[in-house]
């Protein structure tokens, strides 16, 4: 049956891909309600852009009022709440647009969606859904052994993690308290196609391919579990459909890498995909730079995604060498999307000082 989704930060990242699949592989209309600050680009849309189930508004999920205005001009089936400020360096030097987007704007989305569920009738009151897409960053580092469970204690070490942690217990009060019928997900990093690039993985990259220093934090062994976003974008559609309310499930891709691991496997790729480097450069590796550590640099993150595997039978579908591979061709193959957004507001230059 065909749903009616509400996707916020739905030009961003995540969000363009999940908007990208649901048009792609499934029968449901897309409302993408996205402010379009920094990180969001429409051009990671330009192949859903015509289709008639899909529709774009400008919308700060802050304004109480316009916000309000979605649910009774959509009459949504559900909602995927993916928009937030996300850059944990950004939150060093600037927290307040990360308190303000992640937990006010949660909040005013919640009590939206709250007041539009409420007024149902019974059979469309049951199918509602509230999905409030989080990270694995709200439960803190983790020593050299075990893994994120569902269960695992809030713990967050950064202002953007607390903001996401923060937000987290919004929606489960919600729940509790009102009986809105919410589902959460907590995952590990993404990455893959239309990454912004001021995150590891495409700042790499592309840095790589204009002869820029490749900067590692500390000694870059923290490791990290990658997860491919369209793997992710399909978990996240499953969680929607077949979650039970009140539940949270961790997603990741069962590909634990140290920072430095990653960014060697890059160079290796570039190697082979793109031989003809920039005058200069005699091997990839050798743009390798350590620099001073991130502030409170958690050490590890490792998801447990057996509760999705075992509950929704949701398991990724690219290893991190496949996926890498496709995301180093994308990015070889798409220069003027990636060359349009560096020429904007964000060229590579170093976040998270606390300056």
């Amino acid at each position: 049956m065909s749903k009616t989704l509400l996707i916020t930060g739905g030009a961003g990242f995540i969000g363009s891909a999940v908007i990208r699949h649901l048009i792609a592989d499934s029968d449901h209309r897309v409302v993408n309600v996205d402010c379009l600050t920094y990180a969001g680009n429409l051009e990671s849309l330009a192949s859903v852009a015509d289709d008639p189930r899909y529709t774009f508004e400008r919308v700060d999920i802050r304004d109480a009022a316009e916000v309000g205005r979605l649910f009774r001009q959509y009459r949504p089936d559900g909602i995927m709440h993916l928009a937030a400020e996300s850059h944990v360096d950004r939150s060093i030097d600037g927290p307040a647009e990360f308190i303000q987007t992640n937990i006010v704007g949660t909040y005013t989305l919640l009590e939206a969606a709250r007041n539009y569920w409420s007024g149902l009738d019974a059979d469309k009151k049951a199918g509602f859904r509230f999905h409030h897409i989080s990270t694995d960053e709200v439960y803190g580092s983790l020593g050299d052994s075990g893994l994120f469970t569902e269960d695992t204690c809030y713990q967050p070490n950064s202002p953007y993690s607390a903001s996401k942690a923060s937000s987290d217990h919004l929606v489960r009060a919600w729940h509790h308290t009102y009986g809105l019928p919410v589902v959460t997900t907590n995952c590990s990093n993404n990455y893959g196609p239309y990454h912004f690039p001021e995150k590891l993985i495409p700042l790499m990259i592309l840095n790589c391919l204009e002869a820029k220093p490749l900067p590692v934090y500390g000694d870059g062994r923290q490791i990290r579990d990658w997860l491919y976003v369209e793997d992710h974008a399909r978990a996240l559609v499953r969680v929607l459909l077949e979650g039970v309310p009140g539940e949270t499930y961790n997603i990741g891709g069962h590909n634990e890498r140290k920072n430095i691991e990653v960014v060697h496997l890059l160079c290796d790729l570039l190697e082979e995909m793109r031989p003809d480097k920039p005058a200069g450069v005699a091997h990839y590796r050798d743009l390798i730079t350590y620099v001073a550590d991130r502030p409170g640099h958690d050490v590890r993150y490792a998801i447990d995604a057996s509760k999705i595997q075992r509950e929704l039978g949701w398991v990724p579908t690219e290893t991190f060498e496949t996926g890498m591979r496709k995301t180093v061709r994308w990015y070889l193959d798409n220069e003027a999307w990636w060359k349009r957004v560096r020429d904007g507001s964000y060229r590579g230059e170093r976040l998270g000082l606390g300056n």
